[in-house]
């Protein structure tokens, strides 16, 4: 059964306030700083004073009064951390807040490196008094075992603390000056006649002009500036692949370089292949789509400056309340339980809706510790997209604030599951919109946006791993930044066989990427995420109500269980091939959907 259509509620003014207010992470940065971290240098004194006691015979009692301070030091340093990020996020020309995040992320570190010793110790605990002591830990148990998960990839003390600090003047003050580099970027273009300056988020908002001409000219010049970056961006990837491999492959022993991320996901090895293999075996399906998207946009030939032109019936702009409204209500019609709480969201003002110099580009949940309520970024231009992207990131917000009853070291959901919650707001979105339609052009415009959308976050993102899969190993072997580019190029060829036309200036799409460079193989998250909710919204769609109790189940348990424990609880199989096939069928439905309606 579809979702129930919902009651539309009034979209009160204190829901629409567009700017967050961070008072509720650190009331005055500049003066509280040192007081918060002489509060965490206690508590790790305290740990520190425990560690001749640390034994692997010792009793229960005493190791679960350790990891009580630790989750409270976890605690401290989230929201000072969060703090730091968020308000960068502001402003990245902010030399104050830059100052800030670079002085919190150097003084965290320094707590992580005194507390190291106490993962090493667990690490080593034989397995009988690791049983013991996990035996009583409650909801701790899941974050024990990963900790020992890492064992033989784990160095010695004097070792990781060296990475540690490493990391911080090495891949954090590059993934930095990545982000300085790229948000300060400015581009122009002729509009109406008149040449304007503007930022990358109002650039890429032109990239879904109804006017073809405009699409291709912000595409053009998107690359004409990116590709002005390209020796500085392609030897900043260059150093960051190699640190990853220098670290990961070679001094802790991961088979491979996406090896690292798989366990850090704690997903098999086997998982991963398997979704991104029957990724590649179904690009004919999106092939199919944009031949069918070039007759309904009168595209001829289909060219990659247009895949996200916009139906005709949905160019129309959207004001900030009103997406709020649709989000909200839409929410309300699946599960009054999540609307509230994404109410909530709004009500307690974290969130930062509108875009503007400066700000850090794209959207995000930041969802900081049990109990708290996340805060959202958002880029809001008014597109139809940007309520979408709303709703995404609403989910991500109730997910954690299911999760709150968890410890601030298991609520987060790992981060093929992170996912869900964030895809499923969109799914219930999209099938509100469709079930309260009867205009064949807005059902058929719905469609496209739906599977624009399942585009860009499941082939598109399997496509980005297909490279980095490459570029790790081309990097290894001397690459340059040019030669990355060509093998980028050819990827992106075969992605869209001869249904799309792939203009030589799309070999810099790579550069424009954040996650390739701050983040390696973390894209293969959205595909899964994507192809999991197809899977699980097919369930709601034939289970009707009986299903939610247990949807809200699964984000309640947060990060508290492994992905493939939580998932067979739904009868869900992440290493089978015809589950993530599944998911392409109903990719595959859609686009047959689509095509009768022409």
């Amino acid at each position: 059964m579809a979702a129930k259509h919902p009651v539309r509620h009034k979209t009160s003014t204190s829901l629409v306030s567009n700017q967050w207010d961070l008072t509720h992470l650190v009331k005055n940065p500049l003066k509280d700083l040192e007081q918060h971290l002489a509060a965490l240098d206690a508590q790790v004194v305290q740990v520190e004073s425990a560690r001749p006691r640390l034994q692997a015979t010792m009793a229960s009692a005493e190791f679960r009064s350790i990891l009580k301070i630790t989750e409270s030091i976890a605690e401290g340093s989230a929201r000072l951390g969060a703090f730091a990020y968020l308000w960068f996020s502001e402003n990245t020309k902010n030399t104050q807040a830059r100052s800030f995040k670079s002085q919190v992320e150097e003084r965290l570190t320094g707590i992580t490196n005194r507390l190291l010793f106490l993962d090493l110790w667990w690490q080593g605990v034989d397995h009988k008094n690791a049983a013991r002591l996990m035996s009583d830990t409650g909801d701790l148990r899941y974050y024990l075992e990963t900790i020992r998960r890492y064992t033989p990839h784990t160095l010695s003390e004097p070792e990781e603390k060296i990475i540690n600090v490493k990391n911080v003047t090495g891949r954090s003050a590059v993934h930095m000056l990545y982000d300085v580099v790229t948000n300060g970027l400015t581009f122009t273009m002729k509009i109406g006649g008149k040449t304007r300056t503007m930022n990358r988020e109002e650039l890429m908002s032109h990239v879904r002009s109804p006017k073809a001409s405009i699409r291709q000219a912000a595409y053009r010049e998107l690359y004409r500036v990116f590709s002005g970056q390209r020796d500085l961006l392609g030897e900043m990837y260059r150093t960051l692949v190699n640190d990853w491999k220098a670290e990961n492959v070679g001094l802790r022993g991961f088979a491979s370089p996406i090896a690292t991320r798989n366990l850090g996901n704690d997903v098999p090895d086997q998982a991963v292949d398997v979704l991104l293999a029957t990724c590649a075996k179904n690009a004919e399906i999106f092939q199919t789509y944009f031949k069918l998207k070039a007759k309904i946009c009168k595209i001829s030939p289909m060219n990659r400056y247009h895949i996200y032109a916009p139906h005709r019936a949905d160019t129309k702009k959207y004001a900030y309340a009103d997406a709020v409204r649709m989000v909200l209500d839409a929410y309300r019609g699946f599960s009054p339980q999540l609307a509230d709480l994404a109410e909530q969201v709004l009500r307690e003002r974290r969130i930062d809706g509108p875009t503007r110099p400066g700000k850090l580009g794209g959207a995000y949940c930041y969802s900081v510790a049990p109990g708290l309520t996340p805060y959202v970024m958002l880029n809001f231009t008014g597109e139809a997209r940007d309520i979408s992207t709303m709703a995404h990131e609403l989910g991500h917000a109730v997910h954690g604030m299911m999760a709150k009853d968890h410890s601030i070291f298991t609520f987060h959901s790992t981060l093929p599951l992170a996912e869900t919650a964030s895809v499923f707001g969109e799914r219930i979105l999209s099938d509100t919109l469709m079930s309260n339609e009867r205009n064949k052009a807005v059902r058929q415009g719905l469609l496209v946006s739906q599977l624009d959308d399942i585009y860009a976050t499941v082939m598109r993102q399997a496509y980005f791993i297909r490279f980095e899969q490459t570029a790790h190993r081309m990097v290894g072997e001397g690459a340059t930044g040019d030669q990355l580019a060509k093998a980028y190029l050819a990827e992106l060829r075969q992605q869209f066989g001869k249904a799309v036309k792939v203009p030589e200036e799309f070999q810099w799409e790579w550069l424009i990427i954040p996650h390739l460079f701050a983040s390696p193989f973390y894209c293969y998250a959205y595909s899964f995420g994507n192809l999991l909710v197809l899977a699980l919204y097919g369930m709601y769609k034939e289970q009707g109500e009986s299903f939610v109790p247990q949807y809200l189940d699964l984000l309640a348990t947060g990060g508290s269980q492994s992905p493939r424990d939580i998932l067979s609880k739904m009868d869900v199989d992440m290493t089978s091939g015809a589950f993530w096939q599944s998911g392409f069928d109903t990719i595959q439905d859609m686009v047959q959907q689509l095509e009768d309606t022409m």
